[in-house]
């Protein structure tokens, strides 16, 4: 059986904690859902920031819903372009990671770690790691074919959650090198 899975672009985006949400726009201010993201319960919001480090600005969108913690999710590039470490972590893993600047319409929140590249990762639910043989924390390879860029991306970390929906993602830098365009279909190996 061929595994294959959904292969999706996470571009540069921030993910803001119920605290910053209220320094940076405003107390009260809600996220603003501009559209579903594959994964149950995670959205795309009209609400933007400027992530400001010691080299220079990018602006870019927050993902909701609001988190425990503060996450800005830059590749490899944008992080070298602003002046900023990006240490490659899972989501969420932000201890002694990069530092930057965010500031809204009303405010501005030094972040004192936050800054990370995502690891290239598969979420699955625990019925779609069954089918393939997978386990939560799991290192796999995972094959993707496209016209003059096909290439074995290694150690894409399988996570394994009920809130998941199959699906890879990789940054703007890894979708670049492989040449990826949306629906493409990779095959876990």
């Amino acid at each position: 059986m061929k595994k294959e899975v959904l292969v999706e672009t996470s571009a540069r985006h921030v993910h803001v904690s119920k605290e910053h949400l209220a320094i940076l726009f405003g107390e009260g201010h809600e996220l603003t859902k501009k559209k579903d993201l594959s994964q149950p319960g995670q959205f795309a919001c009209e609400e933007k920031v400027t992530i400001v480090g010691p080299k220079r600005e990018l602006v870019a969108s927050i993902l909701g819903p609001t988190r425990p913690e503060s996450q800005v999710e830059l590749s490899l590039t944008d992080a070298r372009s602003i002046g900023v470490d990006a240490p490659i972590r899972e989501s969420g893993d932000v201890a002694g990671s990069g530092v930057c600047k965010l500031v809204g319409p009303a405010g501005e929140v030094e972040l004192e770690c936050g800054v990370i590249a995502a690891k290239r990762h598969i979420h699955a639910t625990p019925a779609d790691a069954e089918k393939y043989g997978l386990v939560d924390k799991q290192n796999v390879c995972v094959k993707i074919v496209s016209d003059g860029r096909s290439l074995i991306f290694d150690d894409v970390v399988v996570r394994v959650n009920p809130n998941y929906a199959l699906a890879m993602h990789i940054d703007t830098d890894e979708s670049n090198a492989a040449g990826a365009k949306p629906g493409m279909m990779g095959e876990i190996l």
